[in-house]
């Protein structure tokens, strides 16, 4: 898996996303959710990338509400536990009416890797924050 996830986010073998797509998208399938929302990537994440891995790994309505708030963002995986443990809120909204349609819906947020649960930790309390009647997770390693 972690060859997988080095040759397919940091060398950009979007190809790859096939392997565990029709999967990913089957369990989101699975969970009664009104919004799928995809953990977002950095500007500068997306610029040198050219895709949002996790994006690619779901084959269904995405409501992109969340963006990361900082414009160079250390990438996760060079991070030791502490580090990613000690992280502040990078998560913000794509905007206000994004945060609006949170309010009263089951949303299912979706990431690719899940190490201590930050990401997934931050995320989530932003959704509940903006009325979310409901919240759960699915990430494709952990």
């Amino acid at each position: 898996m972690k060859d997988y996830m080095h040759r397919y986010k940091f060398q950009g073998d979007y190809l790859l996303r096939l392997v565990f797509s029709e999967i990913m998208t089957a369990q989101v399938k699975q969970v009664a959710a009104d919004l799928v929302v995809p953990i977002p990537v950095s500007q500068s994440t997306w610029l040198s990338r050219g895709f949002n891995q996790v994006a690619g790994l779901v084959e269904c309505p995405l409501a992109n509400l969340l963006v990361v708030r900082k414009r160079q963002k250390r990438p996760q995986s060079s991070r030791s536990r502490q580090e990613r443990l000690a992280i502040q809120q990078p998560f913000g909204w794509f905007s206000e009416e994004a945060r609006q349609k949170v309010n009263g819906q089951r949303v299912l947020l979706v990431d690719d890797v899940y190490t201590t649960g930050r990401t997934m930790y931050y995320g989530a309390s932003l959704l509940r924050q903006a009325g979310a009647k409901s919240v759960k997770s699915l990430s494709l390693a952990g």
